[in-house]
């Protein structure tokens, strides 16, 4: 198992340095002036130059990136070029919330879609299964921040059950912690239940149909026995991808949510620093980002190896 993770781990070093790489080159051939931002309207040409020399912007493009790319290395992801604070600062600064409302999307994702879907599965062809699909093609087709709206709209401004917006931590108290992450976990969670409800109803049906399941019945097993003991575990290797790809995806989802509820994660972070093109924030947000995609496919390729006894080390 140890050989098998450190090979995993080792075939992610090329694609960090990729994803690197192609941050580094894509902010630099955005168009905008960081310079301009900080400087104002009304800077000289000389001021900007001034600037630019003491960012750094007017090296050549190679030197700015082996420089970011070595202090990188050693754990420094630089400075906002607006507000002159440490990238790392920032990004534990606004961790917390991004953190929280992760969590609370997937457990709450998990104890919905999962059970949704094995009930869907177990009443194929019935009503119940027919209702599930079409709230599942209801949780794809609606964009994340019209849901959003929606539950501000109705839950927020007509019945006055949620803050419109904004976070509290844990420090505030349990219940203005849950009170203003519920709105924004429901909306986010919407795309992610449907489609691992959809998933978990489809490995769920394709496995009753499998042989060794018709077997266990022939020889009188009890068909929940059937069900659970033999059913789900197999059923369970495309329910963990899917799982790990919606986790992974939440990353997206959060830039979006956390604009919609203005919830000071690192989501929010990313959208002010595009804003005001400060390229150290954007790098060092989206590296992180890129990373923990990483180590989500990493988790689901060991997962692998639990719930599928044919995958080897």
């Amino acid at each position: 198992m140890l050989a098998y993770i450190a090979r995993r781990i080792l075939t992610t070093v090329p694609v960090v340095i990729m994803v690197a790489i192609v941050i580094f080159a894509l902010l630099r051939l955005t168009p905008g002036d960081p310079a301009a931002v900080i400087a104002g309207d009304d800077a000289s040409p000389a001021q900007l130059e001034a600037i630019r020399d003491r960012m750094g912007l007017n090296l050549p493009i190679y030197e700015q990136f082996f420089q970011w790319a070595g202090n990188l290395l050693q754990g420094d992801l630089g400075t906002s070029l607006l507000s002159g604070t440490p990238v790392t600062a920032l990004i534990a600064d606004r961790m917390g919330p991004t953190i929280a409302l992760a969590i609370a999307t997937l457990s709450f994702t998990l104890l919905i879609a999962i059970p949704i879907g094995v009930i869907a599965a177990w009443r194929h062809g019935k009503v119940t299964d027919r209702f599930v699909m079409i709230l599942s093609v209801l949780g794809f087709s609606i964009p994340t921040f019209v849901v959003g709206y929606l539950l501000i709209y109705i839950f927020s401004m007509q019945f006055g059950w949620f803050p419109v917006q904004g976070y509290r931590d844990l420090g505030s108290g349990f219940y203005e912690f849950a009170r203003r992450l519920i709105l924004p976990t429901v909306a986010l969670s919407t795309v992610y239940t449907a489609l691992i409800a959809r998933i978990t109803r489809s490995s769920v049906i394709e496995v009753m149909n499998e042989d060794f399941v018709r077997t266990a019945r022939a020889k009188g097993v009890k068909e929940s026995t059937v069900f659970l003991r033999h059913a789900l575990r197999n059923a369970a290797v495309p329910i963990v991808t899917v799982v790990g790809i919606g986790a992974a995806s939440l990353i997206g989802g959060v830039v979006v949510t956390e604009s919609v509820f203005n919830i000071p994660g690192l989501g929010r972070l990313v959208v002010e620093a595009v804003l005001a093109r400060d390229y150290p924030i954007i790098q060092g947000v989206i590296l992180l980002f890129s990373l923990t995609y990483i180590v989500i496919n990493l988790i689901v390729d060991v997962l692998y190896t639990v719930f599928d006894p044919r995958i080897t080390y």
